[in-house]
């Protein structure tokens, strides 16, 4: 790691590790279809255009609230990749301060290896969630 790289949240950091260990597309596909299957469930009452992610071909939804200074997030996705995709972010950013997500740079989402075997619909609908992530880390920032 060079001494330029962000300091991540220690989730995150934790979960781009295994991605790093992975060496197989197929297996990295599983790794986010695993997080898919982790997402707990989402209130049907919050699937509201408001609450869409601009930008996806799938439908992403996302919420955010503050608990004791901390951001947490909810989301679903009515198809597996992009439901894992928002699961690996919600799991990795979910309890760090918001304005640690509003600082943080998308460059991470490289250090997983999608980029180079997601579509490109589907990489840019990665960097879409963590952008919609930030904008509300950054609302809800005191």
């Amino acid at each position: 790691m060079t001494s330029t790289a962000q300091q991540l949240p220690p989730k995150l950091e934790k979960i781009l590790q295994k991605f790093q260990r992975i060496t197989e597309p197929k297996q990295r596909y599983e790794y986010v279809l695993w997080f898919a299957k982790r997402l707990p469930s989402f209130p049907d009452e919050d699937k509201i255009p408001e609450y869409r992610v601009p930008g996806c071909v799938s439908q992403v939804h996302l919420t955010a609230n503050i608990q004791d200074g901390c951001i947490f997030y909810q989301a679903d996705s009515d198809a597996q990749i992009p439901k894992g995709l928002v699961g690996l972010l919600v799991e990795g950013l979910n309890g760090t301060k918001p304005e640690e997500v509003a600082q943080l740079s998308p460059d991470f989402i490289k250090r997983t290896g999608l980029d180079v075997s997601l579509t490109p619909s589907r990489s840019n609908g990665f960097y879409n969630i963590f952008k919609m992530m930030q904008q509300k880390a950054i609302a809800l920032s005191p």
